[in-house]
């Protein structure tokens, strides 16, 4: 607490107590680095300043504003617990962390976070940087990615919260971890703890937390065919419960493998896209690399002209002037290809 005093960053949700921008900070921050999180923080707070404003507004302008962050599901839940607020509790958040629980996409941390910044309850709110200093200066050795380990590391943070000023404690472990206690190199020569540190006193920084298992990386293979007819181009939205859902995108061929470039065009789902319409393909892109939590994806996209429409494209998909692009919420890796 003496150190968060001295060197606490200031960032604009730790300057208010309004649950709504504190829950908006949070769900933005979950799997996003401060620095990239805090434009779209106060993209989301000018467009929506209230949570009224937020469930009145179409999912699709939700998801625009929020492309390029990723995990897009947390922008469908943002709007759809938005909408909850509004509709079961008249715009007011619940005051207590167990409430708080009960609202569609919060979870234990973001219900313990709310709680202790905008209610002043006594709750720990542990997230990464939590983990990773607990389990460094205590030695502790239980996987932070299991029940037992997660219930071990909350009773830990309850004996350890001071009951008049939770929000700090809690924003004090988020700091430290960020600035001190890092994950890789972390400053141990400038750290107040290192004297009761059990990880520095025996040289094992590196090996805490500890995780019991690693997810397997999916690899995936996308071909794009970024079609033109005079001015307009085609896109659709993904609505399968896959990535990027609720997203636009090209018509696109996944493939289980690469695939050299005189092979697409026989393959059976260019066939039925294009049907007799002729076509002629412009350009092909370089392979994209594009890398996700749990996924690798390697994109390449296919400009291609036509003169007339297949039924395929007439029914499946969005017949759009090419300027319309910018209106429709892209997966990031469509943009790359574009902004390229």
């Amino acid at each position: 607490m003496e150190w968060y005093r001295a060197h606490h960053r200031y960032l604009p949700w730790k300057q208010t107590g309004d649950p709504y921008k504190i829950w908006l900070s949070e769900i933005i921050l979950q799997q996003t680095r401060v620095e990239q999180g805090e434009p779209y923080y106060l993209r989301f707070t000018e467009r929506f300043p209230t949570v009224q404003d937020l469930a009145a507004a179409p999912l699709d302008e939700v998801l625009r504003l929020w492309q390029g962050l990723g995990y897009y599901s947390r922008a469908r839940h943002l709007h759809s617990t938005a909408q909850q607020i509004v509709a079961e509790y008249g715009g007011r958040f619940p005051r207590s962390r167990e409430a708080l629980l009960k609202l569609k996409g919060i979870g234990a941390y973001t219900a313990a976070a709310i709680a202790s910044f905008a209610f002043n309850e006594a709750v720990p709110a542990i997230d990464g940087n939590g983990y990773r200093i607990l389990s460094r200066v205590f030695g502790m050795d239980e996987p932070v990615d299991t029940g037992a380990g997660k219930k071990l590391f909350a009773e830990l943070a309850e004996e350890l919260i001071p009951p008049a000023h939770p929000g700090d404690f809690n924003q004090a472990l988020m700091d430290f971890g960020s600035l001190v206690c890092t994950p890789a190199k972390p400053l141990c020569a400038d750290c107040p703890l290192s004297a009761g540190c059990y990880a520095f006193a025996h040289k094992s920084t590196g090996k805490f937390p500890v995780k019991s298992k690693r997810t397997a990386i999916r690899t995936r293979y996308f071909y794009y065919l970024f079609i033109r007819h005079k001015n307009s181009v085609f896109i659709r939205k993904r609505t399968e419960k896959d990535i990027w859902q609720g997203l636009y995108e090209f018509p696109l061929i996944e493939t289980t493998g690469r695939v050299p470039t005189g092979k697409l065009v026989t393959n059976e789902k260019w066939a039925a896209l294009f049907g007799d319409a002729p076509w002629k393909i412009c350009r092909i892109s370089g392979e994209i690399k594009h890398q996700l939590t749990h996924q690798t994806l390697y994109a390449t996209f296919y400009t291609i002209d036509i003169s007339k429409i297949s039924p395929a494209l007439q029914t499946g998909y969005l017949n759009i002037s090419s300027s319309m692009l910018d209106s429709y919420s892209l997966p990031r890796l469509v943009t790359i290809f574009l902004e390229k």
